[in-house]
Protein backbone atom coordinates (compact mmCIF):
# COMPACT_ATOMS: atom_id res chain seq x y z
CA UNK A 1 0.00 0.00 0.00
CA UNK A 2 1.20 3.51 -0.85
CA UNK A 3 2.55 5.39 2.18
CA UNK A 4 2.42 8.82 0.62
CA UNK A 5 -0.28 10.75 -1.24
CA UNK A 6 0.68 13.33 -3.84
CA UNK A 7 -2.11 15.64 -5.08
CA UNK A 8 -1.57 17.50 -8.35
CA UNK A 9 -3.92 19.83 -10.23
CA UNK A 10 -4.17 18.17 -13.62
CA UNK A 11 -4.92 14.48 -14.37
CA UNK A 12 -2.44 14.75 -17.28
CA UNK A 13 0.44 14.93 -14.77
CA UNK A 14 -0.58 11.87 -12.72
CA UNK A 15 0.96 9.19 -14.92
CA UNK A 16 4.24 11.07 -15.43
CA UNK A 17 4.79 11.87 -11.73
CA UNK A 18 3.71 8.38 -10.61
CA UNK A 19 6.41 6.94 -12.91
CA UNK A 20 9.04 9.19 -11.34
CA UNK A 21 8.11 8.39 -7.70
CA UNK A 22 7.34 4.65 -7.71
CA UNK A 23 4.94 2.36 -5.86
CA UNK A 24 5.20 4.02 -2.41
CA UNK A 25 3.40 7.06 -3.79
CA UNK A 26 -0.27 7.39 -4.71
CA UNK A 27 -0.66 10.29 -7.18
CA UNK A 28 -4.13 11.81 -7.63
CA UNK A 29 -5.51 14.98 -9.23
CA UNK A 30 -7.80 17.68 -7.81
CA UNK A 31 -8.89 18.79 -11.31
CA UNK A 32 -8.28 22.42 -10.40
CA UNK A 33 -10.15 24.15 -7.58
CA UNK A 34 -12.31 22.08 -5.20
CA UNK A 35 -13.91 25.01 -3.32
CA UNK A 36 -15.26 28.42 -4.35
CA UNK A 37 -17.93 30.97 -3.52
CA UNK A 38 -21.56 29.83 -4.01
CA UNK A 39 -23.00 30.99 -7.34
CA UNK A 40 -26.42 31.76 -5.88
CA UNK A 41 -25.10 34.05 -3.11
CA UNK A 42 -22.69 36.95 -2.79
CA UNK A 43 -20.41 34.72 -0.67
CA UNK A 44 -18.60 37.55 1.16
CA UNK A 45 -19.69 38.96 4.53
CA UNK A 46 -18.82 42.61 3.93
CA UNK A 47 -20.00 43.60 7.43
CA UNK A 48 -17.68 41.14 9.19
CA UNK A 49 -14.19 41.89 7.91
CA UNK A 50 -15.04 40.58 4.41
CA UNK A 51 -15.21 37.00 5.66
CA UNK A 52 -15.46 34.65 2.62
CA UNK A 53 -17.90 31.74 2.49
CA UNK A 54 -16.54 28.75 0.58
CA UNK A 55 -18.46 25.68 -0.54
CA UNK A 56 -17.48 22.54 -2.47
CA UNK A 57 -17.78 23.21 -6.20
CA UNK A 58 -20.75 21.43 -7.77
CA UNK A 59 -19.65 18.11 -9.29
CA UNK A 60 -16.50 17.89 -7.13
CA UNK A 61 -18.16 16.06 -4.19
CA UNK A 62 -17.24 12.54 -5.28
CA UNK A 63 -13.69 13.54 -6.24
CA UNK A 64 -13.19 15.22 -2.85
CA UNK A 65 -14.59 12.16 -1.07
CA UNK A 66 -12.06 9.92 -2.86
CA UNK A 67 -9.22 12.30 -1.98
CA UNK A 68 -10.29 12.22 1.71
CA UNK A 69 -10.23 8.40 1.72
CA UNK A 70 -6.77 8.34 0.16
CA UNK A 71 -5.58 11.02 2.62
CA UNK A 72 -6.72 8.99 5.62
CA UNK A 73 -4.63 6.00 4.50
CA UNK A 74 -1.49 8.02 3.78
CA UNK A 75 1.30 8.71 6.29
CA UNK A 76 2.10 11.99 4.59
CA UNK A 77 0.31 14.16 2.05
CA UNK A 78 2.21 16.25 -0.50
CA UNK A 79 0.26 19.08 -2.12
CA UNK A 80 1.86 19.43 -5.57
CA UNK A 81 -0.43 21.92 -7.29
CA UNK A 82 1.02 24.38 -9.83
CA UNK A 83 3.84 26.68 -8.64
CA UNK A 84 1.87 29.93 -8.86
CA UNK A 85 -0.52 31.90 -6.65
CA UNK A 86 -3.53 30.03 -7.96
CA UNK A 87 -1.81 26.69 -7.28
CA UNK A 88 -0.92 27.84 -3.76
CA UNK A 89 -4.58 28.71 -3.18
CA UNK A 90 -5.77 25.30 -4.45
CA UNK A 91 -3.38 23.64 -1.98
CA UNK A 92 -4.76 25.82 0.83
CA UNK A 93 -8.34 24.85 -0.08
CA UNK A 94 -7.33 21.19 -0.19
CA UNK A 95 -5.85 21.49 3.32
CA UNK A 96 -9.18 22.85 4.56
CA UNK A 97 -11.32 20.34 2.63
CA UNK A 98 -9.35 17.16 3.47
CA UNK A 99 -9.78 17.77 7.22
CA UNK A 100 -6.51 16.04 8.08
CA UNK A 101 -3.88 16.91 10.67
CA UNK A 102 -2.01 19.95 9.19
CA UNK A 103 1.35 18.50 10.31
CA UNK A 104 0.69 15.55 7.99
CA UNK A 105 0.40 17.85 4.94
CA UNK A 106 3.31 19.54 3.16
CA UNK A 107 3.55 21.73 0.08
CA UNK A 108 5.89 20.82 -2.77
CA UNK A 109 6.36 22.62 -6.10
CA UNK A 110 8.49 22.17 -9.20
CA UNK A 111 9.13 24.46 -12.15
CA UNK A 112 9.42 21.55 -14.60
CA UNK A 113 8.05 18.02 -14.67
CA UNK A 114 11.28 16.05 -14.82
CA UNK A 115 12.44 13.20 -12.60
CA UNK A 116 15.13 15.36 -10.99
CA UNK A 117 12.81 18.30 -10.30
CA UNK A 118 10.01 16.13 -8.85
CA UNK A 119 12.34 14.07 -6.63
CA UNK A 120 14.12 17.20 -5.39
CA UNK A 121 10.79 18.77 -4.44
CA UNK A 122 9.92 15.70 -2.32
CA UNK A 123 13.25 16.11 -0.50
CA UNK A 124 12.52 19.79 0.15
CA UNK A 125 8.87 20.10 1.25
CA UNK A 126 7.80 23.43 2.71
CA UNK A 127 4.99 25.15 4.53
CA UNK A 128 2.18 26.70 2.54
CA UNK A 129 2.74 30.33 1.52
CA UNK A 130 0.10 32.84 2.52
CA UNK A 131 -2.68 32.99 -0.08
CA UNK A 132 -4.07 36.43 0.82
CA UNK A 133 -3.24 37.87 -2.63
CA UNK A 134 -5.19 35.17 -4.46
CA UNK A 135 -8.12 35.40 -2.05
CA UNK A 136 -8.25 39.18 -2.39
CA UNK A 137 -8.22 38.85 -6.17
CA UNK A 138 -11.02 36.26 -6.11
CA UNK A 139 -13.09 38.41 -3.76
CA UNK A 140 -12.62 41.46 -5.99
CA UNK A 141 -13.82 39.34 -8.94
CA UNK A 142 -17.00 38.58 -7.04
CA UNK A 143 -17.54 42.06 -5.59
CA UNK A 144 -17.08 43.87 -8.91
CA UNK A 145 -18.92 41.28 -11.00
CA UNK A 146 -21.91 40.72 -8.72
CA UNK A 147 -22.52 44.42 -8.00
CA UNK A 148 -21.90 46.07 -11.40
CA UNK A 149 -23.12 43.40 -13.86
CA UNK A 150 -26.80 43.61 -12.74
CA UNK A 151 -26.59 47.40 -13.22
CA UNK A 152 -25.42 46.87 -16.82
CA UNK A 153 -28.37 44.52 -17.43
CA UNK A 154 -30.80 47.29 -16.39
CA UNK A 155 -29.07 50.27 -18.00
CA UNK A 156 -27.39 48.84 -21.11
CA UNK A 157 -28.18 45.28 -22.19
CA UNK A 158 -28.94 41.96 -20.52
CA UNK A 159 -26.08 39.44 -20.56
CA UNK A 160 -23.25 41.97 -20.28
CA UNK A 161 -20.71 41.50 -17.52
CA UNK A 162 -18.29 43.69 -15.59
CA UNK A 163 -15.12 42.41 -13.97
CA UNK A 164 -12.00 43.26 -12.00
CA UNK A 165 -9.86 43.15 -15.17
CA UNK A 166 -12.21 43.63 -18.10
CA UNK A 167 -13.76 46.85 -16.74
CA UNK A 168 -10.34 48.49 -16.42
CA UNK A 169 -9.28 47.16 -19.84
CA UNK A 170 -12.45 48.61 -21.36
CA UNK A 171 -11.64 52.00 -19.80
CA UNK A 172 -8.12 51.92 -21.34
CA UNK A 173 -9.59 51.04 -24.76
CA UNK A 174 -12.14 53.88 -24.50
CA UNK A 175 -9.45 56.40 -23.51
CA UNK A 176 -7.33 55.29 -26.46
CA UNK A 177 -10.29 55.54 -28.83
CA UNK A 178 -10.91 59.10 -27.62
CA UNK A 179 -7.25 59.93 -28.37
CA UNK A 180 -7.62 58.51 -31.89
CA UNK A 181 -10.84 60.42 -32.54
CA UNK A 182 -9.38 63.70 -31.30
CA UNK A 183 -6.20 63.36 -33.35
CA UNK A 184 -5.86 66.02 -36.04
CA UNK A 185 -3.92 64.63 -39.03
CA UNK A 186 -1.24 66.79 -40.61
CA UNK A 187 -0.16 66.64 -44.24
CA UNK A 188 3.43 65.65 -44.91
CA UNK A 189 5.46 64.79 -48.00
CA UNK A 190 8.57 62.64 -48.40
CA UNK A 191 11.18 62.72 -51.13
CA UNK A 192 13.57 60.11 -52.47
CA UNK A 193 16.30 60.55 -55.04
CA UNK A 194 17.57 57.92 -57.47
CA UNK A 195 21.17 58.35 -58.68
CA UNK A 196 23.37 56.68 -61.27
CA UNK A 197 26.78 55.62 -59.94
CA UNK A 198 29.59 55.41 -62.51
CA UNK A 199 30.44 51.79 -63.27
CA UNK A 200 27.39 50.41 -61.42
CA UNK A 201 24.27 48.89 -63.01
CA UNK A 202 22.05 49.28 -59.96
CA UNK A 203 20.97 52.87 -59.12
CA UNK A 204 21.57 54.34 -55.66
CA UNK A 205 18.47 55.42 -53.77
CA UNK A 206 18.72 58.00 -51.00
CA UNK A 207 16.19 59.89 -48.86
CA UNK A 208 15.97 63.66 -48.66
CA UNK A 209 17.16 64.86 -45.23
CA UNK A 210 17.24 68.66 -45.31
CA UNK A 211 20.05 71.14 -44.69
CA UNK A 212 22.21 70.96 -41.58
CA UNK A 213 19.04 69.85 -39.77
CA UNK A 214 16.06 67.75 -40.81
CA UNK A 215 13.64 69.67 -43.00
CA UNK A 216 9.98 68.62 -43.00
CA UNK A 217 7.94 69.12 -46.19
CA UNK A 218 4.39 70.08 -45.29
CA UNK A 219 2.54 70.48 -48.59
CA UNK A 220 2.69 70.36 -52.40
CA UNK A 221 3.73 74.00 -52.71
CA UNK A 222 6.80 73.43 -50.51
CA UNK A 223 7.62 70.25 -52.45
CA UNK A 224 7.34 71.99 -55.84
CA UNK A 225 9.64 74.78 -54.64
CA UNK A 226 12.17 72.23 -53.40
CA UNK A 227 12.03 70.18 -56.64
CA UNK A 228 12.77 73.32 -58.63
CA UNK A 229 15.99 73.83 -56.65
CA UNK A 230 17.05 70.18 -56.81
CA UNK A 231 16.49 69.36 -60.48
CA UNK A 232 19.52 71.33 -61.68
CA UNK A 233 21.71 70.83 -58.61
CA UNK A 234 25.07 69.06 -58.67
CA UNK A 235 25.14 65.87 -56.63
CA UNK A 236 28.28 64.79 -54.81
CA UNK A 237 29.08 62.27 -52.06
CA UNK A 238 30.36 64.34 -49.11
CA UNK A 239 30.71 61.55 -46.53
CA UNK A 240 31.11 57.76 -46.47
CA UNK A 241 31.16 56.54 -42.89
CA UNK A 242 31.77 52.92 -41.94
CA UNK A 243 31.12 51.45 -38.52
CA UNK A 244 30.01 48.39 -36.63
CA UNK A 245 26.95 47.70 -34.57
CA UNK A 246 25.82 44.72 -32.57
CA UNK A 247 22.40 43.19 -32.14
CA UNK A 248 22.06 41.49 -28.78
CA UNK A 249 20.41 38.12 -28.36
CA UNK A 250 16.76 38.20 -27.26
CA UNK A 251 15.74 37.38 -23.70
CA UNK A 252 14.04 34.01 -23.14
CA UNK A 253 10.25 33.93 -23.23
CA UNK A 254 7.90 35.10 -20.51
CA UNK A 255 4.21 34.18 -20.80
CA UNK A 256 3.30 37.43 -22.57
CA UNK A 257 6.26 37.47 -24.99
CA UNK A 258 5.58 33.82 -25.90
CA UNK A 259 1.94 34.67 -26.65
CA UNK A 260 2.98 37.66 -28.77
CA UNK A 261 5.64 35.80 -30.76
CA UNK A 262 3.42 32.72 -31.30
CA UNK A 263 0.66 35.00 -32.61
CA UNK A 264 3.06 36.84 -34.92
CA UNK A 265 5.07 33.91 -36.31
CA UNK A 266 2.73 30.92 -35.94
CA UNK A 267 -0.64 32.70 -36.13
CA UNK A 268 -1.72 31.05 -32.84
CA UNK A 269 -4.41 32.60 -30.63
CA UNK A 270 -3.51 33.25 -26.99
CA UNK A 271 -5.75 30.37 -25.90
CA UNK A 272 -4.15 27.96 -28.36
CA UNK A 273 -0.63 28.93 -27.30
CA UNK A 274 -1.43 28.39 -23.62
CA UNK A 275 -3.19 25.08 -24.28
CA UNK A 276 -0.24 23.72 -26.26
CA UNK A 277 2.29 25.04 -23.73
CA UNK A 278 0.32 23.34 -20.93
CA UNK A 279 0.58 20.04 -22.82
CA UNK A 280 4.33 20.47 -23.32
CA UNK A 281 4.75 21.31 -19.62
CA UNK A 282 2.61 18.44 -18.28
CA UNK A 283 4.34 15.84 -20.38
CA UNK A 284 4.40 14.19 -23.80
CA UNK A 285 4.98 10.51 -24.45
CA UNK A 286 8.36 10.61 -26.20
CA UNK A 287 9.46 7.52 -28.07
CA UNK A 288 12.23 5.78 -26.11
CA UNK A 289 11.91 8.09 -23.06
CA UNK A 290 8.32 7.65 -21.86
CA UNK A 291 6.26 10.66 -20.71
CA UNK A 292 8.47 13.72 -20.37
CA UNK A 293 7.75 17.35 -19.50
CA UNK A 294 9.39 19.29 -22.34
CA UNK A 295 9.22 22.87 -21.05
CA UNK A 296 9.38 24.68 -17.71
CA UNK A 297 6.31 26.26 -16.09
CA UNK A 298 4.39 28.37 -18.59
CA UNK A 299 3.03 31.16 -16.38
CA UNK A 300 5.85 33.56 -15.58
CA UNK A 301 6.80 37.22 -15.99
CA UNK A 302 10.51 36.68 -15.33
CA UNK A 303 13.41 36.29 -17.76
CA UNK A 304 15.57 34.70 -15.06
CA UNK A 305 17.18 31.32 -15.81
CA UNK A 306 18.57 28.88 -13.24
CA UNK A 307 22.33 28.53 -13.08
CA UNK A 308 22.10 24.83 -14.02
CA UNK A 309 20.03 25.53 -17.15
CA UNK A 310 22.31 28.42 -18.10
CA UNK A 311 25.47 26.31 -17.78
CA UNK A 312 23.91 23.38 -19.69
CA UNK A 313 22.91 25.72 -22.53
CA UNK A 314 26.37 27.29 -22.80
CA UNK A 315 28.01 23.86 -22.86
CA UNK A 316 25.63 22.67 -25.59
CA UNK A 317 26.16 25.80 -27.72
CA UNK A 318 29.94 25.52 -27.39
CA UNK A 319 29.86 21.90 -28.56
CA UNK A 320 27.36 22.38 -31.39
CA UNK A 321 28.20 25.85 -32.75
CA UNK A 322 31.66 26.75 -31.40
CA UNK A 323 32.92 28.72 -28.42
CA UNK A 324 32.68 32.05 -30.29
CA UNK A 325 28.88 31.54 -30.36
CA UNK A 326 28.60 31.29 -26.56
CA UNK A 327 27.50 34.52 -24.91
CA UNK A 328 30.16 36.14 -22.75
CA UNK A 329 27.49 38.04 -20.83
CA UNK A 330 26.70 36.70 -17.37
CA UNK A 331 23.34 38.50 -17.32
CA UNK A 332 20.55 36.02 -16.64
CA UNK A 333 17.66 38.31 -15.73
CA UNK A 334 16.21 41.61 -16.85
CA UNK A 335 15.61 43.50 -13.63
CA UNK A 336 12.22 45.12 -13.39
CA UNK A 337 10.48 46.12 -10.18
CA UNK A 338 7.08 45.26 -11.64
CA UNK A 339 7.77 41.54 -12.15
CA UNK A 340 7.02 38.91 -9.48
CA UNK A 341 10.05 36.78 -10.47
CA UNK A 342 8.53 33.69 -8.82
CA UNK A 343 9.52 31.37 -11.67
CA UNK A 344 12.14 31.05 -14.34
CA UNK A 345 11.54 32.12 -17.92
CA UNK A 346 9.95 29.55 -20.23
CA UNK A 347 12.65 27.18 -21.48
CA UNK A 348 13.14 23.57 -22.60
CA UNK A 349 13.72 21.21 -19.65
CA UNK A 350 16.65 19.70 -21.55
CA UNK A 351 18.38 21.75 -24.25
CA UNK A 352 19.92 18.61 -25.76
CA UNK A 353 16.40 17.40 -26.58
CA UNK A 354 16.21 19.26 -29.88
CA UNK A 355 12.95 19.84 -31.76
CA UNK A 356 14.04 17.38 -34.49
CA UNK A 357 14.57 14.63 -31.87
CA UNK A 358 10.99 14.85 -30.56
CA UNK A 359 9.21 15.81 -33.78
CA UNK A 360 7.63 12.41 -34.46
CA UNK A 361 6.16 12.30 -30.92
CA UNK A 362 4.48 15.73 -31.18
CA UNK A 363 1.51 17.02 -33.13
CA UNK A 364 2.34 19.61 -35.79
CA UNK A 365 1.33 22.54 -33.57
CA UNK A 366 3.05 21.13 -30.47
CA UNK A 367 6.24 20.78 -32.52
CA UNK A 368 6.04 24.34 -33.88
CA UNK A 369 5.58 25.82 -30.39
CA UNK A 370 8.31 23.68 -28.84
CA UNK A 371 10.66 24.64 -31.66
CA UNK A 372 9.91 28.34 -31.06
CA UNK A 373 10.63 28.00 -27.31
CA UNK A 374 13.77 25.91 -27.87
CA UNK A 375 15.20 28.31 -30.45
CA UNK A 376 14.45 31.41 -28.39
CA UNK A 377 16.05 29.97 -25.24
CA UNK A 378 19.10 28.68 -27.12
CA UNK A 379 19.53 32.06 -28.83
CA UNK A 380 19.28 33.85 -25.47
CA UNK A 381 22.51 32.14 -24.33
CA UNK A 382 24.38 32.98 -27.56
CA UNK A 383 26.65 35.84 -28.57
CA UNK A 384 25.42 39.00 -30.28
CA UNK A 385 25.21 39.32 -34.07
CA UNK A 386 27.60 41.85 -35.63
CA UNK A 387 26.87 44.16 -38.56
CA UNK A 388 29.11 46.34 -40.68
CA UNK A 389 27.34 49.65 -41.23
CA UNK A 390 27.81 52.20 -43.99
CA UNK A 391 26.20 55.64 -44.08
CA UNK A 392 26.50 57.99 -47.04
CA UNK A 393 25.70 61.70 -47.30
CA UNK A 394 25.00 63.27 -50.71
CA UNK A 395 25.06 67.04 -51.13
CA UNK A 396 22.84 68.95 -53.53
CA UNK A 397 23.80 72.58 -53.02
CA UNK A 398 22.54 73.53 -49.56
CA UNK A 399 20.52 70.30 -49.26
CA UNK A 400 21.47 66.77 -48.23
CA UNK A 401 20.29 63.26 -49.08
CA UNK A 402 21.24 60.28 -46.87
CA UNK A 403 21.35 56.52 -47.27
CA UNK A 404 22.46 53.84 -44.83
CA UNK A 405 23.03 50.11 -45.14
CA UNK A 406 24.31 47.25 -43.04
CA UNK A 407 25.43 43.69 -43.64
CA UNK A 408 25.98 40.80 -41.23
CA UNK A 409 29.63 39.97 -40.58
CA UNK A 410 28.95 37.50 -37.71
CA UNK A 411 25.53 35.87 -37.32
CA UNK A 412 25.83 34.93 -33.63
CA UNK A 413 22.42 34.05 -32.15
CA UNK A 414 20.78 34.63 -35.56
CA UNK A 415 22.20 31.29 -36.71
CA UNK A 416 19.47 29.77 -34.51
CA UNK A 417 16.71 32.34 -34.12
CA UNK A 418 15.57 35.20 -36.32
CA UNK A 419 12.61 37.49 -35.79
CA UNK A 420 10.49 39.00 -38.53
CA UNK A 421 12.50 42.24 -38.68
CA UNK A 422 15.78 40.28 -39.04
CA UNK A 423 14.57 38.76 -42.31
CA UNK A 424 13.83 42.09 -43.95
CA UNK A 425 16.38 42.96 -46.62
CA UNK A 426 17.94 46.38 -46.22
CA UNK A 427 19.95 48.51 -48.61
CA UNK A 428 23.05 47.04 -50.20
CA UNK A 429 25.62 49.72 -51.01
CA UNK A 430 28.35 49.44 -53.57
CA UNK A 431 31.89 49.24 -52.23
CA UNK A 432 32.97 51.74 -54.91
CA UNK A 433 31.26 54.71 -53.21
CA UNK A 434 33.84 57.29 -52.16
CA UNK A 435 33.89 60.81 -50.77
CA UNK A 436 34.02 63.39 -53.60
CA UNK A 437 32.35 61.08 -56.14
CA UNK A 438 29.94 62.87 -58.50
CA UNK A 439 26.50 61.33 -58.99
CA UNK A 440 23.97 61.77 -61.79
CA UNK A 441 20.34 62.32 -60.72
CA UNK A 442 17.96 60.07 -62.65
CA UNK A 443 14.70 60.61 -60.76
CA UNK A 444 13.12 62.40 -57.79
CA UNK A 445 10.21 60.46 -56.30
Amino acid sequence: MAKYLVIVESPAKVKTIKKFLGSNYDVQASNGHVRDFPKSQFGIDVENDFEPKYITIRGKGELLSNLRKAAKKADKIYLATDPDREGEAISWHLMQALKEDPSKMRRISFNEITKTAVKNSIKQPRDLDMVDAQQARRMLDRMVGYTISPLLWVKVKRGLSAGRVQSVALRIICDREDEINSFIPEEYWSLEGEFRVKGEKKPLQAKFYGTDKKLPIHNKAEMDELLGKLENAEYEITEVKKGERIKNAPLPFTTSTLQQEAAKTLNFSTQKTMRLAQQLYEGIDIKGSGTVGLISYLRTDSTRISQEADEAARTYIGEQYGENYVSTSGKMVKKDQKIQDAHEAIRPTDITRTPVMVKESLSRDQFRLYQLIWKRFTASRMSAAKYETTSVKISAGEYTFTVAASKIIFDGFMSVYMQEEDNQKGNVLSQSLEKGMKLQLTELK
